[in-house]
């Protein structure tokens, strides 16, 4: 589970690095969701580098959201 969890986070990073193109923030309305699913993931397995990985993702990109007037 937790490699499947770590390869979620490097498609969350991948998709989330296109999001941070100007005029694409709203992409990552669509990367949080896929970062939840890979933290769900790497809360079921034994290690925590997956779930780590995704909830770094997560916060990153809802700061990023919240920067560009997606949230609030």
């Amino acid at each position: 589970m937790n490699i499947i969890s770590i390869l979620i986070g490097f498609v969350t990073l991948a998709f989330g690095l296109v999001a941070f193109i100007p005029l694409l923030g709203w992409m990552n309305w669509f990367v949080i969701p896929i970062g939840i699913v890979g933290a769900a993931l790497g809360a079921l397995s034994t290690s925590r580098s997956g779930r780590n990985l995704n909830l770094v993702l997560i916060v990153i990109f809802a700061l990023r959201l919240m920067l560009g007037g997606g949230i609030f």
